[in-house]
């Protein structure tokens, strides 16, 4: 099962790692080497020349995109909906995608996150954060935090009160595992820009726990 905790704009879900909605958690990161990137490349050229020749792309990538925005809504029909509208806009604007050295995926992702926010902009609901302990404890890890004096429930609570901006950051980077330069491609800025903004948002975590613990 798992538990829910409210922002002002986000529902901060923390799933059990053995629930079924792990199906559409999204797997964990793997390396695209430059080679593949490169061959990839070939196949959206020739989409660019070609829109049928589209297929293959959409097909590689349904799924992914598909758990990417389940993560974010927790509605197996809205997912659906917004993952559709994602690939529509991809074919509509493959003619002005450029190489720049990440998955094509990146971009595909860049696409659906703003279809999220958009999604959320417009119904006023609150979009869904999933997490899992295991990633909290990477989150933690990462913060050089002594394992016996953090708790699980207190790392939550200081996520929770984190803007929706900086929990995406800490959501892609930890959450789903995703490389600087992914992140940065999906937020729309650079990759040192992506570095900056996640060691800050951890000193910001660092220091509300430890204030949390004094009191």
């Amino acid at each position: 099962m798992f538990s829910i905790l409210q922002t002002s704009s986000v529902a901060l879900r923390r799933d059990n790692t053995k629930t079924v909605n792990n199906r559409f958690m999204t797997e964990p990161q793997k390396t695209v080497s430059a080679s593949a990137m490169e061959a990839e490349w070939l196949e959206i050229q020739a989409a660019q020349a070609n829109p049928a020749r589209f297929r293959p792309l959409y097909e590689r990538y349904f799924e992914p995109i598909y758990r990417f925005v389940y993560r974010r809504t927790s509605n197996a029909d809205l997912s659906a909906d917004l993952s559709s509208q994602v690939f529509l806009k991809a074919l509509q604007r493959l003619g002005g995608y450029e190489y720049r050295g990440v998955p094509f995926s990146a971009w595909l992702f860049r696409i659906a996150s703003n279809e999220i926010a958009q999604h959320f902009r417009d119904s006023r609901n609150k979009r869904t954060v999933s997490v899992e302990d295991h990633t909290l404890g990477e989150v933690a890890e990462e913060m050089e935090l002594d394992e016996d004096l953090w708790q699980v429930e207190d790392l939550i609570g200081a996520l929770d009160q984190l803007k929706p901006s900086d929990i995406e950051i800490i959501e892609l980077r930890f959450f789903e595992q995703r490389p600087f330069k992914e992140v940065a491609e999906i937020l729309g800025i650079t990759e040192s820009n992506a570095k900056v903004k996640t060691y800050r948002i951890l000193e910001r975590l660092k220091k509300r726990l430890k204030t949390s613990q004094t009191k």
